[in-house]
């Protein structure tokens, strides 16, 4: 019976492609579905302070990086990371981010395979504006922190993703409400 079933399932499954004519690649929004950590450059000795936070906003759920980034003392980030894993990222050419903020430059933070130690990581900017817009970041547009890193990110083997507030002294004030490969 269970053997039935599974063509079935299969059967069903192909008719539907059949009938749509395409595969969808669209991600899952990892705002919504991530387990996203604080944390701040002091935990190597930087004195940033900030936080997380998840928020209300019209289109659903977004998190929210705010706080004071200080160079201070070797510092000079407050980030928000999540565990990310999946074996089929052939098909995608980046990430895609719905956001506003204060004006400032922040930063994707990814770190994979090639990345062994904490300070090595994937790196790409953007601008963020006071209103919401979505930003593509292709996977090329993405730089090593190292190097001792691949030069090319190999995005079938990304560990984690981060939004930072990075590399100067300012207020950190983002908010994300989408995160999905495109």
């Amino acid at each position: 019976m269970q053997i039935k079933a599974r063509s079935f399932k299969i059967l069903l499954i192909t008719f539907s492609l059949i009938i749509t004519g395409t595969l969808n690649l669209n991600a899952e929004n990892l705002i919504e579905s991530g387990k996203w950590i604080y944390f701040a450059d002091n935990v190597m000795g930087g004195i940033s302070e900030g936080k997380s936070e998840y928020v209300t906003v019209p289109s659903g759920k977004a998190i929210r990086l705010y706080g004071n980034v200080s160079t201070e003392n070797n510092g000079g980030f407050i980030q928000v990371r999540m565990p990310y894993s999946i074996g089929r990222l052939a098909g995608y050419e980046g990430i895609k981010i719905k956001m506003k903020g204060n004006g400032e430059e922040y930063y994707l933070h990814i770190r994979n395979k090639s990345s062994r130690l904490p300070w090595q990581y994937y790196q790409a900017s953007f601008k963020s504006d006071k209103v919401w817009r979505e930003v593509k970041i292709p996977f090329k547009q993405f730089k090593k922190s190292s190097n001792f890193m691949k030069s090319a990110l190999d995005q079938k083997t990304i560990k984690t993703i981060a939004i930072v507030a990075y590399g100067k002294d300012y207020i950190a004030d983002i908010t994300v409400s989408e995160l999905e490969l495109y």
